[in-house]
């Protein structure tokens, strides 16, 4: 979207006429209309196309009928974790140094009084003045300019709280690390903690998490976020007044099927338990719990064993209903031998299944290629190793514990300990 087509989409007869069209095919559209002069056509397309990414990635806030372009819908927060963002930072006075699509900034507006969003392109701050409107959002000062700049014409402690999701792409190439994002959150630490005295940083999911308190002086938390088990934004929050201080990591889990959320909190130093054999039940952490590396404070807590002493599988008798992660139960293990697995598998009537593989020299298309299973929702075959480091099999049925299992639970244990 160029910024005349901002301005036409902005009009109210064209507001009306893609919400007239907005269950149409955006191919179809364009191909229909195409030609037409009295229309943006392209752009309603457009438009169409993002409303229904928008309805999935943000349920309740798309339904103002916001403004999107592709790539700032794509990159932007999905709703949930915005929400989590905003009952992480709380205060007076917030400024965003990273506004995008905006989607942040809007949750930040519902716990600060006051808040600025800081943005280079103009179109998205065109964009981002309508969508404010639309959602009746009133406490938001739009600068349309460089982030580390505006910053810098501010006071000394204005601001309580500074918001930063880094560009991380550049010239075409996506980076993770901080020093290759924009901006350079390494660079400007001192700068960003002169102006407020808590900063929180957003970064890559895959970012490495050893090493970073010398990159940041100040870091003090480390919480990793995932919605519906797929690992969504790791946040660094930097505190003033916690210079070299220990890092405490968190672990976050989301999911769209419940408004709970569930947090597993530790400092990454809990010794493993590493259990003998494969016992009645099979759990699998969250990513967001491994990528924090606190599987081994959620087996603690919960009185869990490892399956061994280099992957994050975890083995009870227990049944937990309450796990945040996917739960199996084991129908049989056995040592993986190549010439006698196949017997294994037609002693089970295993035609078909679910591979999972960590720890384990063949990768999962080998393992399906070699055996010829077909894909299976059903069956689940862990490829894995054993206390003694021996490559093993875990054949496993998936275990969805029913909502008067889960309400038992909570009743038993309204706190699980997390």
């Amino acid at each position: 979207m160029i910024l005349e087509e901002l301005l036409r989409i902005l009009e109210p007869e064209v507001q009306s006429f893609i919400d007239l069209h907005s269950a149409d095919d955006p191919v179809a559209f364009a191909m229909k209309f195409y030609g037409n002069e009295g229309l943006p056509v392209r752009a309603i397309a457009e438009q169409i196309a993002c409303r229904r990414k928008a309805a999935k990635k943000l349920p309740h806030i798309s339904r103002n009928n916001l403004l999107y372009t592709p790539l700032a819908l794509e990159q932007a927060s999905g709703e949930r974790t915005a929400a989590y963002k905003s009952s992480v930072m709380r205060g007076k006075r917030v400024i965003d140094l990273s506004g995008g699509l905006g989607i942040d900034t809007m949750f930040l507006a519902r716990t600060f009084r006051e808040v600025v969003y800081c943005e280079r392109d103009s179109l998205l701050c065109n964009l981002f003045e309508h969508n404010l409107k639309q959602g009746g959002i009133s406490n938001v000062q739009i600068i349309n300019s460089d982030s580390i700049g505006v910053l810098a014409s501010y006071p000394d402690d204005y601001f309580d709280w500074i918001y930063v999701d880094p560009a991380r792409r550049e010239q075409g190439k996506r980076s993770i690390g901080l020093e290759a994002a924009s901006p350079d959150v390494v660079a400007f630490h001192d700068i960003l903690l002169c102006k407020s005295e808590r900063v929180c940083i957003k970064a890559s999911p895959a970012l490495e998490l050893s090493g970073l308190n010398k990159l940041l002086p100040a870091l003090y938390s480390v919480i990793v976020v995932s919605f519906d088990r797929e690992c969504k934004e790791i946040l660094l929050l930097l505190d003033r007044n916690c210079l070299q201080s220990n890092v405490s990591l968190k672990a976050v889990c989301l999911s769209s099927a419940t408004d709970a959320v569930t947090e597993v909190v530790g400092n990454g130093d809990d010794e493993k338990n590493i259990a003998s054999f494969v016992k009645a039940y099979f759990y699998e952490p969250d990513p967001a719990i491994i990528k924090a590396k606190l599987t081994a404070r959620l087996a603690a807590i919960n009185g869990l064993e490892f399956v061994n002493k280099t992957v994050d599988y975890l083995t009870s008798e227990r049944e937990l209903n309450l796990f945040p992660g996917r739960m199996f139960r084991k129908i049989d293990c056995t040592l993986y031998k190549p010439k006698t697995f196949r017997t294994f598998l037609e002693r089970h009537k295993i035609e078909g299944a679910s591979i999972q593989r960590r720890d384990f020299p063949l990768s999962p298309e080998e393992l399906r290629k070699k055996y010829r299973l077909q894909e299976s929702d059903q069956v689940f075959l862990f490829f894995t190793r054993d206390f003694m480091a021996r490559p093993v099999v875990v054949f496993c049925h998936r275990f969805i514990p029913t909502v008067a299992e889960v309400l038992f639970e909570q009743d038993r244990n309204a706190d699980p300990g997390y």
